[in-house]
């Protein structure tokens, strides 16, 4: 079954990058293993510019589109912007603008039976979850409190429409997944 998920590494206090955009704070903590951190049956990757700008910057893959396919693979990943943005060689980046629901039938197409992973940031999520189009949120809290930055997911959700699906360790992180009902 196709989802929509919004999985993504947060601090303590619900910020998923410091005043800088930066992701320091993250790599910083201690894992013993990643397993279980990120969407194994995600097809197709959604983020914004600014998540799409940090990933190219953090790995250079500008000068190495190698690195590009070490972590996204052949994936489709669909960058939403305003702005014209580098593209790495070879890769799959589809870049989209308008509503998010616009956009929702372009990324079950292209993910075919598997889920759509959106990577970040909260904004995006959020509006993702505005349209009513978002089924999963998974968070991988780490032991981390910032005094500021971009938040994890700036809108409004009451609980009525989240239902605790697990909790777990997996090292210094607690995963917690959510499934997202449907407004009402």
């Amino acid at each position: 079954m196709q989802r929509i998920l919004y999985d993504t590494a947060t601090t303590m206090n619900g910020y998923i990058a410091d005043d800088t955009n930066s992701l320091s704070w993250l790599f910083a903590v201690s894992s013993d293993s990643a397993d279980g951190l990120v969407p194994g049956d995600a097809t197709v990757l959604v983020m914004g510019s600014t998540t799409y700008e940090w990933v190219l910057d953090e790995g250079d893959i500008l000068a190495n589109p190698a690195k590009w396919k070490e972590f996204h693979g052949d994936r489709p990943t669909f960058v939403f912007t305003t702005r014209h943005l580098p593209r790495p060689e070879g890769a799959d980046v589809r870049f989209v603008r308008g509503p998010v629901i616009d956009v929702v039938p372009a990324l079950r197409a292209a993910a075919d039976d598997g889920d759509i992973w959106v990577v970040g940031g909260g904004d995006l999520a959020g509006q993702f979850a505005d349209s009513d189009a978002l089924d999963g949120i998974a968070l991988s809290v780490a032991p981390v409190v910032l005094d500021g930055g971009a938040a994890l997911l700036p809108r409004r959700i009451e609980s009525d429409r989240l239902r605790l699906v697990s909790a777990a360790a997996h090292g210094q992180f607690a995963r917690l997944v959510y499934e997202v009902a449907r407004a009402v």
